[in-house]
């Protein structure tokens, strides 16, 4: 799959394939990733991207035709057209089930914008869809883009140790329970605290039941929406109900 990015500082993005374990999916060819200068795709001298807004306001503006320019050398060079993706707090929240659907895909354009905003006549007129990391406000689309590509990078064949991935958090609608490792009792703050026995015994079964009771406490607890909607999704059977009710929460 290949991703092309739009965006005034691609040097954010070039360490990204170079470190981590996600780097696999970029030494193997499984992610091909393209930059581009959005001042490249500007008419004047100054390389300007951006303008006061009409109608006043703080801030500036992305102005539409060098991102009109940008995206039609895109399309140029990749030979054809590929989703264009608006990375802004008025979009979508990303979700594990869209970056497994880009996953399973051939990639998209992926637009960093920066000031206030971009002219709503580009948007309305070339975006695909609008992504948002949160409520919360970021300086600009690299590092939701950057998150996008990590998340979609590890997915991909060979980057992590199979299954991992399928435990992750929301992987099946839940929270990821607890994690334990070496030493089997751990002395220090908070005093003497062994691992949980389930998890030293051997039992396949019971370490699975138990893992799956951690993520449901987990979830009910900090995100009781999520317990609502694998309930509305047919994602919970009768153990797990019962384990929630005993939770009494």
């Amino acid at each position: 799959m290949r991703f092309d990015v739009i965006t005034l500082f691609p040097e954010l993005f070039e360490p990204h394939t170079r470190s981590g374990v996600t780097r696999r999916a970029y030494d193997s060819g499984a992610i091909e990733l393209r930059l581009w200068q959005l001042r490249d795709h500007a008419d004047d001298a100054y390389r300007r991207v951006d303008d006061r807004p009409f109608g006043g306001g703080p801030g500036m503006v992305m102005l539409a035709q060098p991102l009109q320019r940008a995206l039609a050398a895109v399309r140029a060079d990749r030979g054809g057209a590929a989703p264009l993706v608006h990375f802004t707090p008025t979009g979508r929240p990303l979700t594990q089930a869209i970056v497994e659907e880009f996953a399973r895909g051939d990639g998209a354009v992926l637009l960093c914008a920066r000031y206030e905003g971009v002219d709503q006549r580009f948007i309305d007129a070339e975006v695909d869809l609008e992504l948002s990391l949160g409520d919360y406000v970021v300086s600009g689309g690299e590092l939701p883009a950057l998150v996008l590509l990590d998340a979609v990078a590890r997915l991909q064949p060979g980057v992590l140790s199979e299954p991992s991935h399928r435990q992750d958090s929301f992987s099946d609608g839940l929270l990821e329970g607890p994690q334990f490792s070496r030493p089997e009792v751990l002395d220090g703050p908070g005093g003497v605290r062994p691992v949980p026995k389930v998890l030293l015994s051997g039992h396949h079964a019971d370490i699975a039941r138990w893992r799956r009771e951690q993520a449901l406490r987990a979830t009910a607890l900090r995100r009781p929406d999520l317990i609502a909607k694998a309930r509305d999704q047919g994602r919970l059977d009768a153990h797990d109900e019962a384990f929630l009710k005993s939770l009494k929460l």
